[in-house]
């Protein structure tokens, strides 16, 4: 089974190269629970491929998952359904489909391309009716200077005007990398201060923030104009490794008023993804600092 960390390697290798492949990933509920909990579809991926997308939001709505982020976009379509197709089926289900993770890796050269797809991809979202776009990887290496994160933060300033017209907040998705140093600056901090602050919106995954050696809490409490929406993630249940202060981290975010998260669980116990994201659901509908 290919874990995230590794797809996402496997990709910045693609993504030096150029463009890669646009499908890259990357009250009918029964969970009992009046919360607003989201979920990351990537987390059940293998389900996706072996039953398809409408079993997964079956089982999904009977945990009691309300919100939905998807991780699968190709040429127009939502896991390989029409944008109208698939917010039906979600609606259908009681849930509500309100981010999604899709991208493209930008050189100079494929500007005009690599716009071209964003357009597409922005009219099949508008259709959607998601209130987020969010690019969840970006190519860095040891290779990597300022200059190309700053060509990044010009890629995604333009990329957030284009949203912003059709009403959608587009933003960015961090992993562990963006927590080290080039040229003695952290990488997610310059981002922070090198983007359109208007245009460009962040997605903390509190778990690799922590795994980069850096306190997720502090970034939720120094930027509330820009971190929109969060990942609610551990080593592999939510919870399970008891090395997370959930209840610091919503804490803020209940300061903050962020509304929108996501349970993303990249590892299973016991190889079982639905029972996985299951008792994260549990663990989080049970807990009294998540409203």
């Amino acid at each position: 089974m290919q874990n995230r960390r590794d797809f996402l390697k496997q990709a910045s290798l693609l993504l030096a190269g150029g463009l890669v492949a646009p499908q890259i990933l990357s009250s009918c509920g029964g969970g009992g629970s009046d919360k607003r909990i989201g979920l990351q579809l990537y987390s059940l991926r293998d389900m996706v491929k072996d039953s398809g997308i409408q079993e997964v939001l079956k089982a999904a709505s009977k945990m009691g998952y309300t919100n939905l982020e998807t991780a699968s976009y190709d040429n127009g379509k939502i896991y390989g359904l029409q944008p109208a197709e698939f917010k039906k089926m979600v609606e259908d289900l009681g849930m509500k489909c309100t981010s999604a993770h899709l991208g493209q890796a930008f050189t100079k050269e494929k500007e005009a391309e690599v716009m071209g797809w964003w357009d597409k991809a922005i009219e099949a979202h508008n259709e959607l009716g998601v209130k987020y776009m969010v690019q969840p990887w970006m190519p860095v290496n040891e290779q990597t200077t300022l200059d190309d994160l700053k060509m990044y933060c010009d890629y995604f300033n333009t990329v957030g005007y284009k949203t912003a017209a059709a009403s959608i907040a587009f933003g960015y998705h961090n992993h562990n990398f963006e927590f080290r140093k080039i040229d003695n600056q952290l990488i997610y901090d310059f981002l922070l201060k090198n983007v359109s602050k208007n245009h460009v919106m962040f997605e903390l995954d509190v778990y690799w923030c922590q795994e980069g050696g850096c306190d997720p809490v502090a970034y939720l409490k120094n930027y509330p104009d820009q971190i929109k929406v969060v990942h609610i993630k551990d080593d592999k249940e939510i919870g399970a490794s008891g090395k997370m202060d959930f209840k610091s981290i919503f804490d803020q975010m209940n300061a903050n008023n962020i509304r929108d998260w996501y349970v993303e669980v990249e590892q299973y116990t016991n190889n079982d993804p639905v029972a996985s994201v299951q008792q994260s659901f549990d663990y989080l509908a049970k807990a009294d600092y998540v409203k």
